[in-house]
């Protein structure tokens, strides 16, 4: 086999290579994290002052086993006449995971039947599919991929670490409204400050010595 021969078919093989696995184009990365949003819904028997202490009981279970945490939200869809003290009992077992009951109540399946509260725990998640990826073998590249890895572990640990990940979707739109006062407070203050040098450099003997 001649050396021009083998050439051809090393590059042939390395053209071959590089076209596996997955084709990760651009700074962008197609690794990007996905947020998924699971319901629980639980259904309690509420009296006319509420829950009695065997549902508040067996709600507070029900809670425990969710192991529930910061950013689940809970919601109240009260079908009964002591709606306001089915609330106040929920919140006061949210509280105990610091969590607050929330005004949006989702969609569930199946109907709330009379005489019937059903307390609901939203929970979302953020992960990012097909990480790690080393399906595409590094080496010369012809069509401008990146690694296939690329973007894996910075959008992972994003992912993972982000308090509500509803925000990687809707993001934060902040007040509608800001008060001119407060956000002149740090400018103020910064331009009040003395500057570090303004007492002079301070003075400093030796001792002793030769």
């Amino acid at each position: 086999m001649s050396a021009k021969l083998r050439i051809l078919l090393v590059a042939t093989a390395a053209v071959a290579l590089s076209a596996c696995g997955t084709r990760n184009p651009g700074m962008e990365s197609i690794h990007q994290p996905v947020v998924q949003r699971s319901d629980y819904a639980f259904d309690v028997a509420a009296a006319g002052g509420g829950l009695s202490g065997e549902e508040t009981d067996r709600l507070a279970g029900w809670m425990s086993s969710l192991r529930l945490g910061y950013g689940d939200r809970i919601a109240v869809d009260a079908n009964t006449g002591a709606d306001g003290a089915v609330r106040d009992t929920v919140a006061a077992l949210a509280a105990r995971y610091g969590l607050l009951l929330s005004d949006e109540v989702p969609y569930t399946a199946g109907q709330i039947a009379p005489g019937t509260a059903r307390v609901v725990v939203s929970r979302m998640r953020a992960s990012v599919p097909g990480c790690p990826d080393h399906s595409r073998v590094s080496g010369i590249e012809y069509e401008g991929n990146v690694n296939s890895n690329y973007g894996c572990a910075v959008n992972s640990n994003l992912a993972a670490m982000i308090a509500r990940p509803e925000d990687l979707v809707r993001g934060q739109p902040g007040a509608p409204t800001s008060d001119p006062a407060s956000n002149y407070k740090a400018i103020d203050t910064y331009r009040k400050a003395q500057p570090t040098g303004a007492g002079g450099l301070k003075a400093e003997a030796t001792k002793g010595g030769n």
